[in-house]
């Protein structure tokens, strides 16, 4: 394997392609992106997903970072695609989300900290929005559009639970009405979904301009287009839509774009970094966010039709740990051996096989390595996967980078070799709430769906706007296949509540809020910004 210390090298990328950006980053151009994947024929798409993880999280863009290395070991051209760290996990619970150990993309600290800005023009896009329908209420509200149903809120990047609920107006000027409002982390703002599934600049406005605002006092709908703002919106946006092209610590072409959560949004990198490591490469690693039933299940009714491509490869990344979790182990014992704890929590495992051989994803586990994993709960994880006619492979990515991951991505070969292809779980044409009914039947092992008052009369308001049409987009939380927490493993048998359904007509998808789900989380008890420090010679330290 030849070490390529330029990326753009790597790519093959055409003169003028691409910028400097700073922090060894570069910026792709959208028309070259256009053009070549145009011309250039399409590599095979591998899509890393995960069983349900801890709070820990399981070491998805590890394996990524080490399977797209391990590729290219083999002797491929591969690029691995990436989403955005947002400052609310790096400040938070779970750290960075650059990888970690030996495979990890460079540079790891900048990624992790604004990066080329990306974030903070999708914040400040997002909030002119929010400027632009107060303006127009101050100067006269020609629109007619009603103070108290006006639905977008305000952004920020950071955890901050106090914002969830707001008041506007609160001084003293008359004509600035009191109003009720709320902040979403910028990672849930629609115009970061929109930002991740725009085609180039004319599709960005195009999609700016449909975001519903609010409803007029005739019952009609009041859109972004309607109050001029599409136009100053892209202009913040017109960079950020540009991939980051950077690298992995072994030199293999990384591509970090755009950041929705996979537990609020649709989870996964931007359409034209996917399309970009299609068309430079024979395998591109795409993560996706947190489980089956939530990133992998968005990545296929959401983001593939719009790609044009479907999914030839899956992994899954299983951990010894989670097992025991999701076994009846606690948070502290999972971390030791316990064979009977990880034998129950295969269940999880099950399901999530399941899941993606419903959504047509021929898959490989990948077993995360940890110290402590012990020879008897592997064995018992290979005798499981061989009952269920699936293989698993050590990763070993952390402690040895791409040469821990040739297994793996052996495999993943040998999986895109089938010609298998990925589709959406429902029919074109399928209602809302038929949709999220069949996600929580086929996918979360509910027995239903319980649809409240409130859910059902927004999706009255979004037939009303003629914005039914497309894919569902789950709110859920990630630590369980069902809507609760604390129900772990494989639950059965239950009842999702859908409390209330906003259509992202933008995004082009319906949102479904499932349980007690936040767009504005909350820092814990002890969080991970305390422990983040710049030494004497100006060095970060303390960012994991």
């Amino acid at each position: 394997m030849t070490t390529v210390s330029d990326p753009l090298a790597a790519l093959d990328l055409p003169i003028g392609a691409a910028r400097a950006a700073g922090s060894g980053a570069y910026k792709v151009a959208v028309p070259t992106i256009r053009e070549i994947a145009a011309r250039r024929p399409r590599g095979r798409m591998v899509l890393v997903t995960a069983m349900t993880p801890t709070r820990h999280g399981e070491g998805k863009t590890v394996t990524s970072i080490g399977l797209a290395d391990g590729l290219r070991r083999r002797g491929h051209r591969a690029v691995v695609c990436l989403r955005q760290p947002s400052l609310g996990p790096v400040f938070g619970i779970k750290g960075g989300a650059t990888g970690g150990g030996r495979a990890t993309v460079e540079p790891s600290a900048a990624i992790n900290l604004g990066f080329t800005g990306d974030l903070h023009a999708v914040a400040e896009a997002h909030n002119l929005l929010a400027a632009l329908v107060d303006n127009h209420l101050y100067h006269g509200n020609a629109l007619g559009l009603r103070p108290d149903r006006i639905g977008w809120p305000r952004t920020i990047d950071i955890e901050d639970r106090a914002l969830r609920h707001i008041l506007t107006g609160a001084g003293s000027d008359p004509k600035i009405p009191r109003l009720p409002s709320s902040f979403v982390i910028t990672a849930a703002s629609e115009v970061m979904a929109i930002l991740a599934l725009a085609r180039d600049h004319a599709d960005l406005k195009a999609r700016l301009g449909r975001i519903l605002v609010g409803e007029r006092s005739d019952g009609g709908p009041v859109r972004a287009a309607d109050l001029r703002a599409a136009g100053a919106m892209t202009a913040v946006l017109r960079d950020a839509l540009e991939p980051n092209l950077v690298r992995t610590a072994e030199g293999t072409p990384a591509i970090v774009h755009a950041g929705p959560f996979g537990n609020i949004a649709h989870g996964t990198c931007s359409r034209l970094a996917i399309e970009l490591g299609m068309a430079t490469s024979d395998y591109c690693v795409v993560e996706a966010g947190f489980s089956t039933e939530l990133g992998a299940e968005k990545f296929v009714d959401i983001v593939t039709p719009v790609l044009g491509h479907d999914v030839d490869a899956g992994v899954l990344v299983v951990t010894l740990r989670a097992l025991r979790y999701h076994g009846g182990a606690s948070d502290e014992a999972s971390w030791r051996p316990n064979l009977s704890a990880m034998e129950q929590g295969l269940a999880n495992v099950e399901q999530h096989l399941a899941n993606l051989a419903t959504l047509g994803i021929p898959a490989v586990i990948a077993l995360n390595r940890f110290p402590d994993d012990s020879p008897e709960e592997v064995e018992r994880l290979r005798r499981f996967a061989d009952e269920h006619t699936t293989r698993v492979v050590d990763s070993r990515a952390f402690a040895e980078g791409g040469s821990g991951s040739v297994d793996l991505a052996e495999a993943v070969e040998q999986l895109a070799a089938l010609g298998r292809h990925s589709h959406p779980l429902s029919p074109p044409g399928t209602g809302p709430a038929e949709q999220v009914r069949a996600i929580v039947r086929v996918l979360y092992g509910g027995q239903d769906i319980a649809v409240a008052e409130e859910a059902l009369r927004d999706l009255d308001e979004i037939g009303r706007f003629g914005e039914l049409g497309g894919p569902v987009c789950v709110a859920k939380t990630p630590l369980s296949l069902s809507e609760e927490p604390h129900r772990l493993g494989r639950p059965v048998g239950f009842v999702s509540p859908v409390h209330r359904y906003s259509r992202s007509a933008g995004a082009g998808f319906t949102v479904a809020y499932l349980g007690a789900i936040e767009l504005m989380p909350g820092l814990p008890t002890a969080p991970a910004a305390e422990k983040i420090d710049v030494d004497d010679r100006g060095r970060i330290v303390g960012l994991t």
